[in-house]
């Protein structure tokens, strides 16, 4: 009797399913769904057979085809008590999950280069200018609190604009992380143009004599604490993501934690990022993502990274009208500070020895990375603490 109420049971469910595609309207709810399915195995694609940020866009494009399911809204997906909506509430709503996985970051980067050479650090700022830039440009198509969301697109880094998105109740954050983990993933591919327009073949052969000298584990451990403090007095909207990166960073240089930087680094990042993935495309469903904004939003992310780089390059060609010969920077250098790390700074490295096979640019650039990583945060928090009280006069 159990065996044949579970059929009839599962027959009724089955029956409402096709009931339910046989009475949508083709184009105006079959078709988005549909167009959805191919979004998420699009995305799906890119992480399998382009390697391109697979442990983000592989979660990310299942969870689009699960939440785009005919009774998705109705049957334990993204209804009030489904999973991802339950999930989502716990971990991207209150901005939870960014925060966590910002612990696995800071725990994998090292700052050695850029304590050896601090100078590299004004790099990282300037390749923020695209954030800014990018902010004004939206402001004419969106209200603040959406153009300040797509803006950190530029920060070239997905759990910033998670963060920023989510706190300033984005609408469109679904298209937003969109765009900041796939342009993540095509810095091999975007960066180059714009540093070769940007730069003769003589300034891409400029090598650079690293000066960087040992960094003591004093410093090491003093200089998470110390960033910490900074940002949280400049930007305090900033200190949890800092404060939180930096956490993570202290765990990998106090030398007395080797086993929780490890599970930092690997379980706890790992594990965070595969529920981030498959959550945030709670927001990917058709009648959110679907619309001309998305477009739009892709555009001026695109805006924010070319922008970005060509901050961080020009400012290094501007640097050098007053520096004598011998002192000048490669202006390439610049590029890498965004925060995609370590892939700008391979992109500048890769570049340096097409110019000249013996310019070795990795160190140089994965000091001024590291410098964005940090400068991109902080920008972020900046972004919000205006956006915040602009909305709230």
């Amino acid at each position: 009797m159990q065996i044949l109420g579970f059929l009839e049971e599962f027959g009724d469910k089955i029956l409402g399913i096709f009931s339910a595609i046989t009475e949508m309207n083709f184009l105006s709810d079959t078709l988005p769904m549909l167009i959805m399915w191919v979004i998420g195995g699009v995305l799906i694609y890119l992480a399998i057979a382009k390697d391109m940020e697979p442990t983000l866009l592989l979660p990310m494009g299942f969870g689009t085809i699960l939440v785009n399911l005919p009774l998705a809204l109705t049957e334990g997906v993204i209804s009030e008590h489904g999973a991802i909506e339950i999930l989502y509430n716990a971990g991207v709503a209150n901005e939870l999950f960014p925060l966590i996985l910002f612990i696995g970051i800071g725990a994998m980067i090292d700052f050695g280069p850029v304590l050896a050479n601090p100078k590299l650090m004004i790099f990282g700022a300037a390749a923020q200018f695209g954030i800014f830039f990018t902010l004004f440009v939206a402001s004419f198509f969106f209200p603040l609190n959406e153009a300040a969301s797509i803006a950190i697109i530029g920060a070239a880094d997905g759990p910033t604009s998670i963060f920023v998105a989510t706190a300033l109740d984005s609408q469109y954050i679904g298209a937003i992380i969109v765009a900041a983990y796939s342009y993540m993933a095509l810095v091999p591919i975007v960066q180059p143009p714009v540093i070769k327009l940007l730069t003769t073949k003589k300034e891409r052969k400029i090598r650079m004599k690293y000066e960087g000298k040992a960094v003591s584990k004093r410093t090491r451990i003093l200089f998470p604490i110390i960033v910490t403090i900074i940002a949280g007095v400049i930007a305090p909207q900033s200190a949890v993501l800092i404060g939180f990166l930096m956490f993570g960073n202290l765990i990998r240089e106090c030398g007395v934690l080797d086993s929780l930087s490890e599970t930092a680094q690997k379980v706890l990042a790992n594990l965070i990022t595969i529920l981030l993935g498959i959550t945030v495309a709670r927001n990917m469903n058709a009648e959110s993502f679907l619309r001309k904004e998305t477009a739009l939003i892709l555009g001026l992310g695109l805006v924010a990274f070319i922008v970005d780089t060509a901050g961080g390059v020009l400012f290094a060609k501007l640097l050098n009208i007053f520096l004598p010969e011998g002192k000048k920077f490669n202006p390439m250098i610049g590029a890498a500070g965004i925060s995609a790390f370590p892939m700008s700074s391979r992109v500048v490295h890769k570049l340096g020895l097409e110019a000249d096979n013996q310019n070795f640019l990795l160190m140089h650039a994965t000091g001024v990375n590291v410098s964005g990583q940090v400068a991109s945060v902080i920008a972020g928090g900046v972004l919000l603490k205006f956006a915040l009280e602009f909305l709230a006069k």
